[in-house]
């Protein structure tokens, strides 16, 4: 089955996603700094979807949210790391090309 566009980019943003969350120094960041780092990567995506996707790979189990004060703060678990790195796979989340 074909995928669509829509689920190529969302597949690819919550890679990116799991990937800044990887580079940070304590594995992680609230909504607002991954809002700002997706552009980077190619992404630009309201705060309302950077949050939708946070929520979908924590049911994942992708990572760990936790909300203070309307920030969503997300926490990288191992197996979002796993998947990060490209050493898991899960059906939703774009596998990273070696060397990332």
């Amino acid at each position: 089955m074909k995928k669509t566009f829509a689920e190529l980019l969302s597949e690819d943003r919550r890679w990116a996603i799991l990937h800044w969350l990887e580079k940070s120094p304590v594995y992680e960041a609230n909504h607002f700094v991954l809002h700002t780092a997706l552009p980077s990567s190619g992404h630009r995506a309201s705060l309302d979807v950077v949050r939708s996707e946070l929520s979908w790979l924590a049911e994942q189990g992708l990572l760990a949210v936790e909300v203070l004060d309307g920030v969503s703060i997300a926490r990288l678990t191992a197996r979002g790391l796993d998947v990060a790195q490209g050493r898991a796979e899960i059906p939703g989340v774009k596998k990273p090309l070696p060397g990332f």
